[in-house]
């Protein structure tokens, strides 16, 4: 942001959307861009706040949605975030970790428990830091939404344990913790975009990915790949993020009006997940899929290296921390 010229753009951008937001008839309205597809239970629960919003402001505060990537990737709506020229996007926490590096600790394979574990520690205070770390670069989080665990699928080769991983191209996120995870598990790790994914796997480009039931589904992944292996790797958060310049040019009432919308929405958004991610699981068997629920502890017993070459720093530390919930 050191250019003169970019700033003035900035500041453009910004007046005009609060501007035309808050005119005559006093209605605030926020623009939100994510990449999801509509029937995904993430953008349900984005669908969710802005009814909530619109209810607790009395009609004052709207948040027009553009969902499936309408305005671009993740990394490209949090770029628009930073400078002001959209307000909202929802973005998992891999690819914020280029812009926050402790996000990093939610790609750390196997350190939660559990689910409750899980959530114990999202909304610990420790969590909540987390979350609000991002303002730094103008990308505060609102909340988490639940986004189960991430689990391996591949095309034609059943996965019971990391061996079977060896030789196999697994789609990753833009992550280099995502990355190194793949590599400690016997895998070859292979970054490509979420959209390009299914033609990648229809081409044989990678042989298989990772991620959670619904996403699974909702993809139609599960037309390519035929083996679902429910390993659970990694737990990792979507965040509803807003633009810091937005958000400080809310009024108190409208950050209270919008932080409350969010947290009623987390609350139906994590069941609502709970319900999806079982439909998934059926509809993916009834399409085909070989779901395998592996012993874990042979994954886990492969990460622990990854674990201690964190030693020393602030990744090691929340890993720790986060362990004695």
């Amino acid at each position: 942001m050191g250019n003169p010229g970019i700033k003035i753009i900035c500041v453009a951008l910004l007046v005009g959307l609060l501007s035309a937001c808050a005119g005559d008839t006093e209605v605030r309205t926020l623009k939100m861009a994510h990449t999801l597809d509509q029937t995904h239970p993430v953008h349900q629960g984005i669908v969710f706040m802005a009814d909530r919003l619109e209810e607790v402001s009395g009609g004052k505060m709207t948040i027009d949605i553009y969902p499936g990537g309408q305005l671009g990737s993740e990394r490209e709506l949090m770029e628009l975030l930073q400078i002001g020229s959209l307000a909202m996007t929802k973005v998992s926490s891999s690819p914020m970790e280029g812009f926050v590096p402790a996000m990093k600790v939610f790609n750390v394979p196997y350190v939660f428990r559990d689910n409750e574990h899980f959530w114990r520690v999202l909304n610990s205070e420790e969590g909540k830091e987390l979350l609000l770390a991002g303002d730094s670069v103008n990308l505060r989080g609102l909340g988490y939404f639940d986004a189960g665990s991430r689990s391996f699928y591949n095309v034609d080769t059943p996965v019971y344990k990391p061996e079977d991983l060896t030789g196999q191209k697994i789609r990753v996120q833009q992550s280099q913790t995502a990355l190194q995870m793949v590599k400690s598990l016997g895998g070859s790790p292979t970054p490509i975009s979420w959209g390009e994914l299914y033609t990648a796997l229809s081409q044989g480009v990678v042989d298989g990915a990772e991620n959670n039931p619904p996403s699974f589904y909702t993809s139609k992944h599960y037309e390519v790949c035929k083996y679902y292996t429910l390993n659970e790797h990694t737990s990792v958060p979507d965040i509803v993020l807003i633009s810091s310049y937005i958000w400080n040019n809310l009024d108190q009432q409208e950050q209270v009006w919008l932080q409350q919308a969010m947290d009623d929405a987390v609350v139906y958004q994590r069941k609502l997940w709970a319900e999806k991610t079982q439909e998934a699981l059926d509809a993916v068997q009834e399409a085909g899929v070989t779901v395998i629920r592996p012993d874990k502890k042979p994954f886990m017993d492969k990460v622990q290296a990854m674990h201690e070459s964190y030693k020393g720093t602030e990744i090691y530390d929340l890993i720790q921390t986060f362990k004695a919930m």
